[in-house]
């Protein structure tokens, strides 16, 4: 997470030669692409961890570290 960016909330998604930034409010690709199965995974995983990743946006806003977060399994 880059707090500071121009595009709010959101995560970096690297997927193979695949980089996408993706909205935490509503799960919105915001810059870049990714295959369609795999923005369906990123969606599952953002509904499933949406509150962890505004938790750790306000975290990196007041450089803190990180938390980690689990993938899906």
């Amino acid at each position: 997470m880059f707090y500071d960016d121009k595009h709010g909330p959101h995560f970096h998604v690297i997927y193979a030669e695949y980089r996408t930034l993706i909205s935490i409010a509503d799960g919105s690709k915001l810059a870049g692409d990714l295959p369609a199965r795999a923005y369906r995974f990123v969606l599952q995983w953002l509904t499933l961890h949406r509150a962890d990743l505004e938790f750790n946006w306000e975290r990196a806003r007041s450089h803190q570290t990180l938390l980690d977060i689990p993938g899906l399994e």
